[in-house]
């Protein structure tokens, strides 16, 4: 539904009352009392039950309903202090105040009977992962055309005009279409810009003369990502080498909780949040894209798996490097969210190896995923795939280390109180072709918690490594904080020989501190310090080499007015460019053609580099 300009329209308005709120309360109460009544029916089962394989599953069962339960207490705790006035939000009063007609809160229909029409929506905002994890289960073949036809939803009456500040609450939306499943736009919070009061044709029209500029369509050939470097004459000339994260920020959200507020009006415990609307503010500066490059933020761990000669060793560097992977991608204490990539997105970057910074007259591998970096250097990119569901697929190599990383990742998140967990589906490969190894690899599930106050991330769940081939294998376990005492960050790791029960390696620790490993002949030693690892700096060309589907050139503009703290101009910056892809999406709908991805292909359900080292250099048979 278009949301007309300011002042016009008829479309009735849903504002959430009081009544909505204790309504809520008293079913947060319910699910807690169903969640404590399913724990003492587990402490039942287990102590009459007699087979301990069975026992430890209840137990397990029993463990993760507790934590449920926590994170409920600890919901109802918060919600049970907030005493909402005049409804969920209480603006700021205007002198005179502003008469906005708000769009009719639709009653969600079944996926089953809904696609998307292409209609564009107003700004919204899809929850997508809050942090960078992988998780460990398959990944269906994506619909990434979009095509479909909408039903009208049915609406609540509501009034039809309310007096609104400019500070006004986002609108609240679900699909399950391409067009609209966007990391996109709230309320301008001006209530004047001439887009809002446009239809999909004239936004679309207007937006052929924007400074984006080129089309996001596929080229012909993904040559054009091998285009030429500007002309410098060294690194500071031809790389960007500044990671534009939100440094120092520890900003909580007080400001904003009662935009946070709505939104938990409005969901249940359990439900799907990917297509649910949030606010600008909330989003990180940069696309989710650039945040899976932070697993090869210590290249060096990650290139000197090969090194090793024995399979024992090399089982142990995976761990390792595995473990070292997470604490980069989360520099600031709070948590905020990546830009929702766009279809046909891609992010490149490399990263020279310690020691190896300054070599001169380095060969380049003109065949690789960054043709400009050296056979030294470890290479990285990254592509949207598919944007129903949002998947995301990357690669990454070292040239002369002869090993390489391929991973594709789907993401689904959900309402758990007063967090937000984030659950992805996919895996990684680490390929050791020295060795012809395999490494497949499963991430934690995270976890976005306190969203009232001052959010951050902790991670979770039983993760797994293994190699077929050598028979070694490694359980990683990421422990949730307990609402009552505990340590945050927690992680614990078993490191197996084959066919044996008994690991040979144990490590202890904290996922983003310091990690000891013990092991069984009664060594003790310090695994991994991230304290005393700075993680070394990608190189990314500068935006004037940069395609447009690039993401940094992408999103700059929206990364430019975060940074300002201009949140409307982000916020028309981001309909700007998702109103141009949905223009795109209709022209497909309309020529009936396919989305062909840039530089990755489907292969069963994972997806799969078209040009990795595997192919073009064979493996050596050990």
């Amino acid at each position: 539904m278009a949301v007309e300009g300011c002042g016009s329209g008829v479309d009735s308005g849903f504002v959430p009352s009081v009544q909505d709120f204790d309504k809520k309360l008293a079913e947060s109460d319910a699910y807690l009392q169903i969640l404590i009544d399913q724990i003492k029916l587990f402490d039942d089962k287990i102590q009459n039950c007699k087979d301990d394989e069975q026992r430890k599953r209840i137990e397990n069962l029993k463990d993760t309903t507790s934590d449920q339960t926590n994170e409920d207490k600890h919901a109802d705790g918060l919600i049970s202090t907030i005493n909402p006035v005049d409804s969920i939000y209480q603006p700021t009063p205007l002198d005179p105040p502003v008469s906005c007609t708000m769009p009719s809160q639709t009653v969600p229909m079944p996926e089953s009977e809904l696609a998307g029409k292409g209609e564009p929506r107003p700004s919204s905002l899809a929850v997508g992962p809050a942090v960078t994890t992988i998780g460990s289960h398959q990944t269906p073949t994506p619909n990434s055309t979009g095509s479909g036809q909408s039903v009208p939803s049915s609406s609540l009456t509501s009034p039809s005009h309310v007096n609104l500040s400019p500070n006004t609450v986002p609108d609240f939306s679900y699909s399950s279409s391409e067009d609209e499943f966007y990391d996109a736009d709230e309320y301008y919070q001006t209530g004047s810009s001439p887009k809002r009061g446009m239809d999909s044709s004239e936004s679309a029209a207007a937006l052929t003369h924007s400074s984006t500029g080129t089309s996001l369509k596929r080229p012909d050939t993904a040559e054009s990502l091998n285009s030429s470097m500007s002309n410098g004459t060294n690194d500071a000339d031809q790389f960007d080498t500044h990671d534009d994260h939100d440094d120092g920020e520890g900003e909580s959200v007080e400001e904003h909780k009662s935009v946070i507020m709505h939104l938990l009006s409005q969901v249940r415990l359990g439900m799907d949040l990917t297509k649910v609307v949030l606010p600008t503010f909330i989003l990180e500066r940069r696309s989710l894209l650039e945040m899976y490059a932070d697993f090869f933020a210590h290249p060096d761990l990650f290139v000197s798996i090969g090194d090793h000669k024995d399979p024992k060793d090399r089982m142990v560097q995976v761990v390792r490097w595995y473990l070292s992977a997470f604490h980069a991608g989360r520099k600031g204490s709070v948590a905020k969210k990546p830009y929702n990539p766009i279809l046909g997105e891609v992010f490149q970057c490399h990263w020279d190896l310690p020691g190896l910074e300054n070599e001169e007259n380095a060969e380049t591998v003109s065949e690789g995923p960054v043709p400009w970096a050296s056979k030294n250097n470890v290479t990285f990119v990254s592509e949207q795939v598919s944007h129903h569901p949002p998947i995301s697929a990357f690669y990454a190599e070292c040239y002369n280390k002869r090993i390489q990383f391929n991973a594709h990742i789907w993401t689904k998140s959900k309402f758990l109180g007063m967090s937000i967990g984030v659950h992805n589906i996919g895996q990684g490969c680490v390929t050791c072709l020295d060795y012809d190894e395999h490494y497949i690899l499963t991430f934690p599930n995270g976890y976005g918690r306190s969203i009232l106050t001052v959010p951050w991330v902790e991670l979770g769940g039983e993760c797994s490594i293994n190699c077929s081939k050598t028979g070694y294998s490694a359980t990683v376990t990421f422990h949730t904080k307990p609402f009552y005492g505990g340590k945050k960050h927690r992680v614990t790791a078993e490191i197996y020989p084959p066919n044996e029960k008994k690991s040979f390696c144990s490590v202890e620790g904290e996922w983003n501190g310091v990690m000891y490993a013990k092991y069984s002949n009664g060594e003790n030693v310090v695994f991994i310090d991230t304290k005393k690892m700075p993680p070394v700096k990608k190189k990314v060309r500068k935006l004037e080499d940069q395609l447009d589907y690039e993401s940094r050139r992408l999103w700059r503009d929206v990364t430019y007015n975060l940074k300002i703290r201009d949140i409307d101009s982000a916020t028309e910056a981001k309909h700007s460019l998702e109103e141009r892809q949905r223009a795109e999406a209709r022209d497909r709908k309309e020529k009936e053609s396919q989305w062909e991805t840039r530089l990755f292909h489907e292969d069963g359900e994972c997806w799969v580099y078209d040009d990795p080292l595997l192919k073009r250099q064979p493996s050596l048979k050990h």
